[in-house]
This record gives structure tokens, sequence and C-alpha cells, in this order.
């Protein structure tokens, strides 16, 4: 099986635990339009800041809710938005005004969070945006809600990118040693946006080197993500979005550990009227999909601005609990497997425990090539039913089979369950 490269990271947990949520939160849940509807809609800073900072109040925020939630849809830990591209931060920072505990809200909203998805068992992690359209030095560039202002490249000339990586650092070093997150999210570089002559951002800009010395010397085992603009190997965790890779990640043509951020829906932040929410049996497949090839999803929920989930998020959350307590032994501790997956499933494997994910029911057999000899017992993971691991004798002859082929004999019919999982105990783990 492939094994990753090696990270300074610790991502021993991370590539067991396979599954956790991503929160998007911030003050654009009160639009209720996507996160990006400052950008979209080209929202001055001083307008979004008095549309909306002042109705900041979610009076039924209940982070212990969220966390059993999560715990209990099978996921071990959480990425929250401490800061997203608006500026708006979650925390008490001594940096900004631009903060929960001057909303109504009046307090700090990350604290009670981390309080209480760890009293639940969950790592905790936090997305912080290098991005920041409400400060001062933060340049107008492709991205900015003034990109378009008739005053633009005027404005900008007071502006110092230097001053505003300071306060990058600055914040990055608060909640590092405030709350020693398992893991750090920084999001996103574009050096090659540019727009109207307008620059985009990367490693100089951020500084990047010395926001990733000061990360590795105040947690030098925090899981950091790949989107600073450095290169690949300081990275410990590399982050396609909103694709399913088909194939385990690799960088450089070498094998990395990987996340696949995806979301309910077709928004990261609360989005009232969006209407593409993913089905039941295309939730799990995506989860199966992952881990089948060597990664972890990181799915996401838009908590709404009284500060609850969706209905709809919270239905999504209960088809993975109902299918993960049956099937949880398929996606911890898993990972690729060498065998080849038989037509409609996909293989997951953790030592001598071979899982067969079954996305298209077969009728009676099915058919996995190179194992002939090699499983001692086949069962059910909905309910520990055994497998049968040969055909009836009159079958097997239709069946043309080589010699090396491992035949199930499958029930007629599915069992009630959106992706039925057999798990092949294997004489030993050797592909």
């Amino acid at each position: 099986m492939l094994t990753p490269q090696p990270t300074q990271g610790d991502t021993a947990w991370f590539v067991h635990d396979r599954f956790g949520m991503f929160i998007h939160w911030g003050l654009y849940s009160l639009a209720a339009r996507h996160e990006w509807v400052q950008s979209r809609e080209k929202i001055p800073p001083d307008e979004y800041q008095a549309r909306y900072f002042p109705r900041f109040d979610p009076q039924r925020y209940d982070p212990r809710e969220w966390a059993r939630l999560a715990r209990q849809a099978g996921m071990k830990y959480a990425v929250i938005t401490a800061k997203h591209h608006e500026g708006f931060c979650l925390w008490d920072s001594q940096f900004t005004d631009f903060k929960a505990t001057n909303t109504p809200a009046g307090r700090d909203l990350l604290a009670p969070f981390v309080e209480a998805f760890r009293a639940e068992g969950l790592r905790v992690g936090f997305y912080y945006s290098l991005l920041d359209w409400h400060h001062p030095d933060f340049t107008i560039d492709v991205y900015h809600p003034l990109r378009d202002h008739p005053a633009a490249a005027r404005l900008n000339r007071g502006r110092k990118m230097t001053r505003y990586a300071e306060y990058v650092r600055n914040q990055v070093a608060e909640l590092l040693t405030r709350f020693q997150p398992d893991i750090l999210w920084c999001d996103f570089s574009y050096p090659n946006k540019t727009y109207k002559n307008f620059p985009g951002k990367g490693r100089k800009d951020w500084e990047s080197e010395k926001l990733h010395a000061l990360i590795r010397e105040l947690s030098p085992r925090i899981l950091l993500n790949n989107r600073l603009d450095l290169p690949p190997e300081l990275a410990d965790v590399h982050t396609p979005e909103q694709v399913q890779p088909t194939e385990w990640v690799r960088v450089d043509g070498r094998p990395v550990v990987w996340e696949a951020c995806q979301t309910f829906s077709g928004s990261w932040g609360y989005h009232r009227d969006e209407e593409s929410w993913k089905s039941p049996g295309q939730l799990i497949r995506m989860l199966i999909n992952t881990v089948a090839c060597g990664g972890n999803l990181l799915m996401n929920v838009g908590p709404t601005a009284l500060g609850t989930f969706d209905p709809r998020a919270v239905a999504a959350l209960g088809v993975y609990r109902d299918w993960m307590a049956l099937h949880a032994d398929s996606i911890y501790g898993c990972t690729q497997s060498d065998f080849p997956a038989p037509q409609d499933c996909r293989l997951t494997q953790n030592g001598n425990r071979l899982y067969v994910h079954i996305y298209a029911w077969p009728f009676r057999a099915l058919i996995l090539r190179g194992l002939g000899e090699r499983v001692e017992y086949a069962r059910f993971l909905h309910d520990g039913s055994e497998v049968q691991i040969r055909p009836p004798v009159w079958e097997a002859e239709q069946l043309s089979l080589r010699p090396d082929d491992l035949v199930l004999w499958l029930p007629v019919k599915q069992p009630d369950v959106i992706v039925p999982v057999i798990e092949l105990t294997l004489k030993d783990a050797r592909p």
C-alpha cells in the first residue's frame, strides 16, 4: 500500500480518523447568500460593517449541540472559520475591534466551541483567512469588494501589506497560544490573479516564510495546510476543494497526506435559497471514495445567523450518523488498497481487513480478482452476517472463473443500507 511523504506535523491521528467537520460562520450568515457575498456584491467594508456587525446576535448558539451532532455523524475533528475573508473574528482578539465581543453577541465564540468539541472527544482546528477586506492595510485586488471603485488606485496608496502581514502573525500567534489547536487551515494564495493592474497575493504579501516559522515555533506538531504559497514539502496536508479525486493525490509524483473539503450544498456559508443539496447516496459515496484513495473528507456546515444548523444540514449529518454507526470500521484506520476493486465497488483496507463497498448491487455473484484462497471469512458490517465465499457448483461453472478469483455469493436483494459493506478477513495483509 502507498505511504505518503513524511510531515513535520502530527498526521498519525489524522490519517486514522479520516472524517471531519468544516464550519463556515461569520457576519455573512445574516446575508444568507454565500460567504463571498461582500465580494460578489461589491459591498464597501464600511457599509458591510454597518449593515451586519450591529445585528450579529446568535442567541441560539450552542456549541455543545454542534459537537454532539458532529460526533454522532462519525466526525473526529472540526475546523471552524476563526476569521474569514470579511475580516470578522469569532474570538476576542486584542488586535482588532472587528470581533464578536463587540457585537450584540457580546462574547468570545471560539472558547466555548473549543471546550465543547474537546469535551466530545473531537480534535479542533482553525481556519484563518489570509485575505481581509476589512483591514485598512489590506490592498485592493481582484477579490476585494472595492476592486471596481473609481478611486481604488488612490485608496491603495496609503495601504501597506507589511503592516498587514504583521497583523496576521499577531493573530495567528494569539490563536495558537490561547487555544492550542490541532490544525491550522490558512486560506488562500493567488499570486497570478492580476486585475486592472492590481496584482494577486502570495508568499511575498503574507510574508509566508516568517509566518511558517512562527507557526512551527509555537506549535511544532500542528497540522498546516498547503495554501501559503510555499514549497509543497512545507505543508502537512494538501487540500483539493470541491473536487473528488479518483486516485491518491500526488505532488511532484509523490503521494502526500490529503484532505478533500466539500459542502453539503453549493455554498460554504449559510445560504438560505441554495438548492443543490447532495443526496444521501452521494454523501456516503464521497466519504468512501475519499478514503479509498487514501484521503480524508472535511464536510462543511454553514450555521445560521442564530447559531443553529440548517435542518437540511442536520438531515445530512443524520445520513452519516446512521451509516457510520454500522460501517465505521471500513473508514477509521483505513486507506487505499492495492487489490483491484470489482465493478461498481470501492475498496478500503486496514491491515488484514479488506472492505468491499458495493455501489450497484450485482444480483448474486461478486467476483474479486487475485484473492482466490486468501480470505478466511466474509461478513456484512451492517448486521455481522456471514457472506459465502464460493458459489454453488452449477453457478460457478457458468461464471468462467480464473484460478485466483474469489466469489462472494450474495443475497438477491440488497440489504437496506445506502452502501452495503462486506468485511473480508485476509489470511495475511500483504498485497
